[in-house]
This record gives structure tokens, sequence and C-alpha cells, in this order.
């Protein structure tokens, strides 16, 4: 008989998951957490699915139409999913993260208090809808310099590092005034004590309980100015350096503490001088995952992993729990920044071949599309370009790196 899996949400990197289920054999469905689309990230390809399911306040509906077919799994295939896929697959009986933490798996508020519970290092916290309420907390206790942030967004959407109670407001205001990416009103501003340190990615798959740790990297930023401080690049750590051994022994009780025992998480961790402290975690894929960019350089990437742990676990707890990547390569992933603003007319060749022509780019992605108007980065969903390199040295990647920069606003025709 075959068997099917859904996936809840299918944007971004979340692309990467159908080919690996297709092909074994297994039959697909989406389900989308959402009446529409949501337009502000890359969507799914609805041709890979023999249904797609849209939520229209009919939960049980959609569990009644999932029950007509042998699922053997329900995952999340971007951030937005979460809640609805821990729903389902606990009301399917399948393996599931359960539905009584999913607020914590989404809501940066109650994550970081639920981490904060279980004795582990966190930042201070409150959250609330008045920017006046966050300024009394942040000057009663020096809560300075402090980062202001939404409760549920994500890609560094609406972030700020602020240094002063005027950095504060403005920063709040910013938050109640603009929707997060997934479309959502910003009713409520979280701001948080600043954590100084260098900040990793720990990125996991796991089955019930057991995880494989499928790659750590560490984040080198740039500051643009007004409290934006954007991710420059993704370093590729080694995966049994002391700094790797701290942030794993870390995360894995983060994952137990928010009930994240089944399938993928994306994690966040800045390095302290008291130890690990948790940014966030999303349950579902990096965002910046490429399959065969992460086969050369990690042995392995995060969306296979997340097929085995749902259909082959007992192969997955075999040959991965327990266990880390192997580092085949120095890598490193780029997301360029840019001061340009306007209109997208073209784009051109002989900028985009000379950065495809370096000896270490692997893959580049031309983010802006013609007729999208570009604006100057503040954030990971406005860098115009994404770039993964690998190499034996990692000398040579950052030679590429600085060629990178010289060739990246010639990339983009604006007007």
């Amino acid at each position: 008989m075959k068997k099917y899996v859904a996936l809840v949400d299918v944007y971004s990197s979340g692309n990467f998951l159908p080919q690996y289920f297709k092909d074994a054999g297994i039959g697909l469905l989406h389900v989308q957490s959402t009446k529409e689309l949501m337009p502000s990230m890359f969507g799914p390809n609805l041709d890979e699915f023999e249904h797609n399911l849209a939520f229209d306040d009919n939960a049980q509906d959609i569990v009644a139409r999932l029950r007509e077919f042998p699922l053997v799994a329900v995952i999340a295939g971007q951030e937005p999913g979460v809640p609805f896929a821990d729903y389902l697959s606990e009301q399917l009986q399948l393996p599931s993260n359960g539905s009584a933490g999913s607020l914590a798996r989404r809501n940066k508020f109650e994550m970081i208090n639920k981490v904060a519970a279980a004795g582990l290092l966190t930042a201070r916290q409150v959250k609330s809808s008045s920017a006046a309420q966050l300024l009394e907390w942040v000057e009663a206790g020096n809560v300075l310099p402090c980062v202001i942030k939404p409760l549920s967004s994500a890609s560094t959407d609406g972030v700020s590092i602020c240094h002063d109670l005027a950095d504060v407001e403005r920063a709040c205001q910013e938050v109640l005034a603009n929707q997060d990416i997934f479309g959502l009103a910003n009713t409520e501003i979280l701001c948080q004590s600043y954590l100084k340190g260098n900040e990793y990615i720990v990125d996991t798959v796991s089955r019930d309980g057991q995880t494989y740790v499928c790659g750590i990297w560490r984040y080198v930023k740039r500051e643009i100015g007004h409290g934006k401080n954007i991710y420059d690049r993704d370093v590729l750590i080694a995966p049994d350096s002391d700094v790797a051994n701290a942030l794993v022994d870390y995360i894995l009780q983060v994952l137990k503490a928010l009930g994240i025992d089944n399938g993928p998480a994306h994690s966040e961790v800045i390095m302290t001088e008291q130890g690990p402290a948790l940014v966030e975690v999303g349950a579902r894929l990096n965002g910046n995952m490429e399959p065969r960019f992460h086969d050369i350089s990690l042995d392995g990437n995060q969306a296979q992993l997340t097929y085995l742990a749902y259909c082959e676990p007992e192969r997955f707890k075999a040959q991965y729990a327990g266990k880390r990547y192997k580092k085949l390569k120095e890598a490193c992933v780029i997301n360029t920044d840019t001061t340009l603003s306007g209109e997208v007319t073209g784009f051109d060749p002989q900028a985009i071949q000379s950065i495809e022509n370096l000896a270490t780019v692997h893959k580049l992605s031309v983010k802006y599309k013609v007729g999208k108007q570009m604006k100057p980065t503040v954030d990971l969903l406005s860098s115009p370009l994404r770039v993964f390199l690998y190499a034996d040295e990692q000398q040579r990647i950052d030679q590429d790196y600085e060629q990178i920069r010289a060739y990246k606003d010639r990339v983009y025709c604006v007007r």
C-alpha cells in the first residue's frame, strides 16, 4: 500500500523536502495553515502534491480528510506551519511534538521563559503592547544595550539593537507599525537584554528524542547603523571543537525543554562569557539549507535527514542518532547587503558570471526579480544575493568573498 506524508506550509527551504519523499515512492499532501498562500515567502510547488488542503476554520475537516490516506507523518514545511503540524500529527496519532508546547515553539517570549524554567542560561526579557512600558522596564533595570523584536517573526525581521532609550522607542514603533514576514500584525513587542558574544547556528534532526547534529555555523555580522546588525555570512565550524561541544550540550537541553522530539530544528545561540544562551529555535529547516552544498561540505543535509527520521526511523537511529556531521570542506554562506534602491529592470550577465566563475562558488541565488522594488538591506529578507562557497582551504573562500563584495552591486540594474 502506498504511504503518504503531509507537509504543512511548504515555504522557502521547505521546498527541498518533497523530493526525498517522492524518490522513496511516498505520496505527498500539502496543508496550508492559512486560507490563502502567504505572498511574503517563496511558496510551494503544488504540482508536487496530490492534494492541497487549505485551513479555513475547518481543522476537524482537514483531520478527517487526512484520515483517508495511510499517513506516516505530518511535518512542518516552514515556521508558520509548526503549530498546525503539531496539532494534526497529534490528532492522527503520528510522531508528534504535541500541541501543548506549540506556543513556546513559535512565540519567542514563551520560548525563552520555558528554556529559562529548565535552568538554562537565557536573556532577561519582557513583552508588552506598550512602548512606554518597555521603556520603563529598560530604564528601571538599566537594560542597555537591549534587543527589540516581534514575538513570532523570522529572518531578523524587525530586530533592532538599542543603545539608548530613543533607540528603544524608535524600534518599538517600527515593530508595531509593521506586519511580520508571515503577514500577521505585530500587536506586542519583545524586549530582551543584549547577549554579548559570537552567534552560532545549530541545526538538528530528531526522532523520538534521539538527535543528530547536522551542522554548526558561526555568524559573521555587519553593522549598518540604526540598530541593524545584519548577517553577512555563515562559516562552518569543526564539529568536535570546544565551542561545538558546549553548543551541542546546551541545545540538546533546549530541545528537550521545548519538546522538540521529532523533526528538524534550526537554533541560534550566542556564546556569552557565562556560556551558551538561546536566541531562538525554529522547529523547521534552516532557511539557508542547500542540499547538494551540504552533502559536499557536511556529508548530509537536513531535508534528507528529516525524511529518514520520519520514514526510516530505525535506520536514522542506527546511523545518525547521538552523532554529529563530518566537516568535509571549509564552507561559507554569504548573504550580501546593498545600499541600492529602486525598481529592478534587469541583470548584468557579466557580473553574475564573474561570481559564478569563482573557484569556490557552488551556487549563486539572485533573489530579486525584474519589476520588484529593491531597498537597502536591513535584514535577511532584503539581502539581494545568497552565495554558497566551499573549498579545501579557508583562505581561498576569504579571497573569493572579497571578490563577491566587489561584484555584488553590479548584478542588478536598478532605476
